[in-house]
């Protein structure tokens, strides 16, 4: 998490250093980034950096959780827009992000992201000190979404609901940024899948 010192600087300067970080983990891996070339590109000195970071590993999963309650906000913004309906929400949602490779600044960080990771970074950034506040921004999906359009009873099931399409939502954007599926592709497996779990998968016995 930022020290605060790094939270007190004015907003260009927080701005300036967050951006040489984004050009650097999305040149190379995070194992292979170089902190002289973010403090190099932002022009301060190595001390400065560590005044506002522990670590590049520090620096890199606050730009993660910058990402991840951005995409929280939007997925809120089209629920409300939606009424409720968690699943319209969820094909605009992922329009949006497969969207997010077209735009240079965020194509190869995430690429990258969704490259590197494995169970050790999830569980990394599932118990970091940002566990908090994504959990308070999930909090509020779940009370944006109108479980009437749902075949569930309550807000725990749609709790489980939430984590499933979650994970489908998780591995098919792997697919989109690591594997490069065209944007059709991408929104074809999508839809197929999620419409699988919106339309359930046991047949109803006949009597």
């Amino acid at each position: 998490m930022p020290k605060q010192t790094f939270l007190s600087l004015p907003e260009d300067k927080q701005n300036t250093l967050i951006q040489s970080a984004k050009k650097e983990f999305s040149r190379v891996p995070l194992h292979e980034a170089s902190i002289a070339n973010i403090i190099k590109d932002a022009g301060i000195p190595r001390g400065s950096f560590y005044q506002y970071f522990e670590d590049k590993e520090d620096l890199y999963y606050y730009l993660l959780n910058q990402v991840a309650q951005e995409n929280n906000k939007k997925l809120n913004s089209i629920l409300q827009e939606k009424k409720g309906n968690l699943f319209e929400a969820l094909f605009e949602q992922f329009r949006y992000m497969i969207s997010l490779r077209h735009h240079e600044e965020h194509n190869d960080f995430l690429r990258y992201a969704f490259l590197n990771m494995n169970h050790r970074k999830e569980n990394t950034m599932a118990n970091n000190i940002y566990k908090e506040s994504l959990k308070n921004e999930r909090s509020q999906t779940l009370e944006m979404v109108d479980i009437s359009f749902l075949n569930i009873e309550d807000k725990q099931e749609l709790s489980h609901v939430i984590r499933i399409v979650g994970a489908i939502t998780f591995h098919n954007l792997v697919q989109v940024f690591v594997h490069d599926l065209t944007d059709e592709e991408a929104i074809y497996n999508y839809e197929a899948q999620i419409s699988l779990i919106k339309k359930g998968l046991q047949r109803k016995e006949v009597d």
